[in-house]
């Protein structure tokens, strides 16, 4: 499969990223001066198993040989906001008409239409106004921002990737015929949050933070500082697994009964007390292996190197570089980190040759260099 990403930040690489991993032919088109993450390029994993050629889209011959990419290419993904595609002569009626079989991927944060959809946005914004953002935090203090995991990759990313292949698979059986997937952040994520709709409606939910089953009103599902300070993770919901968790934890004949909620309070004073009289890596020890749902809080640095992780290897190294690794995981077609991060422009030579498009070399490189700040109108960093 093959597919031409118009560079951006954030949602839209991390979508090419994970097609690239599963096998696909990315190629990244990158804009002269940067798309503006602001790190260095060898360390944007977003572009790993990627190739980039060089192509300023304000140029004359900047549309057509964008053209001439999606002409070959099986898919197309865009993160403008909308009508920015279509002002620069990339749109999907001007991809689709150069090649009916394309499947166009476009992502957005507010979406192609609504009041919203011509206006700046972030991660932290698509999730407020969903609710999901509401449910993440204590009750007696602001909502917390899960980083972007959230909206930009959970609700935009994969919701793009779910729509690409979904299209593609019609396009192959279904007549032929490519289309438009349009990827809002603010749907995939109001998607996420279906099962709390459906216990909100059912009485089993109420629509407010920190008092519920799962968004650490139970004291039995949340986590607990450490002596040391560190935190361990609790999610003993089930009955047998709650016996194990307070039977190890020393708690079994003082805890109140976990179905009074009256008691909860309670409860949640006695399960910090007695977590603050250990270290993280003691209690570890003393939950590694049973049926209790207790798990140490790691760091990213930490995350590589607890033994169930490397084991399964969910972290490689790869020139260099510590890093997740693809998922999920395939019987017969196993994915793989081929190359790493993408540079900009270095590979121009290489896809011209394979994608039989000679006029990539044209004039040499475009030699104009635009602020690396200019993001086309996009209305995230990457979305």
């Amino acid at each position: 499969m093959r597919v031409v990403e118009l560079a951006g930040i954030g949602p839209c690489p991390f979508a090419a990223m994970t097609l690239a991993d599963l096998g696909a032919d990315v190629v990244r088109v990158d804009r002269p001066g940067g798309a503006g993450l602001g790190i260095d390029p060898a360390y944007d994993l977003t572009n790993r198993n990627k190739r980039s050629v060089l192509i300023d889209l304000k140029s004359p011959d900047g549309a057509p040989r964008v053209l001439e990419l999606a002409e070959r290419a099986d898919v197309l993904i865009e993160g403008f906001r909308p009508g920015v595609a279509e002002r620069l002569g990339v749109g999907p009626d001007d991809c689709l008409a150069r090649n009916p079989h394309l499947v166009y991927g476009r992502m957005t944060g507010w979406g192609q239409q609504g009041p919203l959809a011509d206006t700046a946005g972030h991660d932290i914004g698509y999730i407020a106004i969903t609710g999901a953002l509401g449910m993440i935090g204590a009750p007696d203090a602001p909502p917390v921002a899960p980083a972007n995991l959230l909206g930009d990759y959970a609700g935009g990313s994969l919701y793009l990737v779910i729509g690409i292949l979904a299209a593609l698979q019609h396009a192959r059986n279904g007549g032929g015929r490519g289309q438009v997937v349009d990827a809002a952040i603010v749907d995939g994520t109001a998607h996420l949050s279906a099962m709390i709709h459906g216990m909100l409606a059912a009485g089993g939910w109420q629509d407010r933070r920190g008092a519920n089953l799962l968004d650490g009103g139970a004291p039995f599902y949340g986590t607990y500082e450490t002596a040391d300070g560190a935190h361990m993770a609790v999610g003993a919901l089930e009955p047998r697994f709650y016996a194990e968790f307070i039977r190890l934890l020393g708690i079994e004949d003082q805890a109140p009964d976990r179905n009074d909620l009256a008691a909860w309070a309670e409860l949640r004073s006695a399960i910090a007390a007695r977590f603050r009289t250990r270290t993280r890596a003691e209690w570890t020890a003393v939950f590694e292996g049973t049926d209790a749902c207790v798990a140490p809080v790691l760091t990213l640095r930490e995350a590589p190197a607890h033994p169930h992780l490397a084991a399964r290897g969910t972290f490689i190294d790869h020139g260099g570089l510590t890093q997740p690794a693809p998922a999920p995981r395939f019987s017969r077609t196993p994915g793989a980190v081929r190359r790493p991060p993408a540079q900009p422009g270095a590979d121009t030579e290489e896809v011209a040759r394979d994608w039989q498009i000679p006029g990539l070399l044209a004039d040499g490189h475009p030699a104009t260099p635009r602020a690396a700040d200019d993001r086309d109108g996009q209305q995230d960093v990457g979305s």
